[in-house]
């Protein structure tokens, strides 16, 4: 069975990897003027948006219970940040499709639309850094399967 912790850490790399490739196909478009690469990181962005609900919800299914334990100040940091960039991710999808639907082709609303993309950028890059830290630093959701060496059955150079 595939615990909450385990979807977790399943789920999370799709958000932070298609929202970042999204970026630098906002930033391609910006270069090379190609509507290829503006209708990608449209698309990107709203598929890391869906994937970054999937992660904050099963995130937060992974994180019930260690508040309270040694790791919660390094959890609550992890969460907090987060929440930011969930309403953060949320509100800059929200802003594309507002853009794309009124076909709104402002030059400022697209420098806003880049630089709101830029901060869910550091957002998810600073909650991925959290979490990782959780994991590698404090091992949160790390379980150690270490041999058992007290049976005499069992070989030691296995």
């Amino acid at each position: 069975m595939i615990s909450a912790t385990h979807l977790h850490a399943m789920v999370v790399h799709f958000p932070i990897a298609l929202l970042i490739v999204g970026f630098l196909s906002e930033l391609t478009a910006l270069v090379f003027k190609k509507p290829f690469f503006k209708q990608a990181a449209f698309y990107l962005l709203l598929l890391g948006t869906a994937g970054a609900i999937a992660s904050y919800l099963v995130g937060n299914a992974a994180g019930e219970g260690i508040e309270e334990g040694p790791l919660g100040k390094a959890m609550e940091m992890h969460e907090q940040a987060a929440t930011i960039a969930i309403w953060l991710t949320g509100f800059t999808a929200a802003f594309y499709l507002f853009m794309a639907f009124f076909t709104y082709q402002k030059s400022w609303a697209r420098i806003a639309g880049i630089i709101l993309f830029a901060a869910v950028i550091g957002a998810i890059a600073r909650t991925g850094y959290l979490g990782g830290q959780l994991v590698y630093k404090h091992g949160a959701g790390v379980q150690l399967a270490l041999p058992d060496f007290s049976n005499p059955a069992v070989d030691k150079d296995e």
